[in-house]
């Protein structure tokens, strides 16, 4: 899911040329093109996330590798293809103008394809969850409906600065964590699990507010309420900061309450890091947030991992 550059009512007639000349193409899209416009290096962290959720669940992941590289696909290629996919369409007219070489608006995905291609990848997410049970499919019908309300009216949660990060953090970590468990357990799995699931997609939610920090002058100019416009941008980054701090100190005192030692000392020592890294962020947050996804993310997501073996003990 891309943060929005520019509402499409906004654009004027400036698209149309590139627009009508990648709807008149009658052809069906090349394999390459379509694999573009699903992004693969999109995949990564929900991929992740559901690995997390694989190893909380505590099941034997060895006797049940099928349904472990099922869920990869899932949530990787189709679940969240599916999510690039409705956004490339809703924002092919901003795209006409600010990256005309992305696969709709340059016409190597032509006509209504792109429309297409979303809905089918919907479809055969919903048939492959069917087949991972009950819990997996309520996890996805959750996750498409807030890819399909990120990108398309007349929800639109893209230009929000609150619920457009909030959407796809909890379908990026929370809901890829849980269908992880689920798939491994066959049922909807524990309290333990599904709080920390939920703490760490909390704190993406600052971590998908940094992503904003790339393009605060032109949502400025075109009117889109990132919290970076809306707030300021060092105060958008104290937002960020706080909110990833919060959840993980909530995780370190859950590990220490549940007497896993050990898993909350490696968890505390990931976050004092991050601390150090924030340090450096909030002194300018708009020539260190690419650093700051690169370094502190890191060990944000290093804790994910660490927390899931944690779990892992209890089961």
């Amino acid at each position: 899911m891309d943060r929005l550059q520019a509402p499409a009512t906004e654009l004027g007639l400036a698209a149309r040329p590139a627009l009508s000349q990648a709807t008149s193409s009658p052809g069906a899209p090349a394999p390459r093109d379509i694999l573009e416009l699903l992004k693969p290096v999109t995949w990564f962290p929900p991929m992740w996330a559901y690995m997390c959720g694989v190893v909380s669940s505590g099941a034997p992941i060895l006797d049940r590798w099928h349904l472990l590289a099922l869920g990869v696909i899932l949530t990787g290629p189709l679940v969240c293809g599916t999510s690039q996919a409705v956004n490339d369409w809703f924002d092919r007219h901003v795209d006409a103008i600010n990256e005309p070489a992305r696969p709709i608006p340059s016409g190597r995905i032509p006509g209504r394809w792109g429309l297409w291609i979303a809905i089918i990848g919907s479809g055969i997410s919903l048939i492959v969850s069917a087949l991972l049970g009950p819990a997996v499919v309520a996890a996805t019908l959750f996750g498409l409906f807030l890819a399909w309300g990120y990108s398309a009216p007349p929800l639109r949660l893209k230009v929000s600065g609150w619920f457009g990060p909030m959407a796809c953090a909890f379908a990026y970590e929370g809901l890829t964590w849980f269908t992880g468990a689920a798939v491994m357990l066959g049922s909807t799995p524990p309290m333990p699990v599904l709080v920390i699931a939920a703490l760490y997609a909390a704190g993406a939610f600052g971590i998908m507010t940094l992503n904003d920090f790339k393009a605060v002058e032109g949502d400025r100019q075109m009117g889109i309420a990132s919290l970076p416009v809306t707030l300021g941008v060092r105060p958008a980054a104290m937002i960020a900061c706080g909110t990833m701090l919060g959840a993980q100190l909530v995780v370190i005192a859950l590990h220490f309450g549940w007497g896993l030692e050990w898993t909350a000392a490696i968890v505390a020592a990931l976050t004092v890091g991050q601390l150090f890294a924030m340090r450096r962020l909030v002194r300018d947050p708009a020539r260190f947030a690419p650093w700051y996804n690169g370094a502190g993310v890191s060990l944000y997501v290093l804790g994910m991992l660490v927390s899931a073996f944690g779990l892992r003990s209890l089961a």
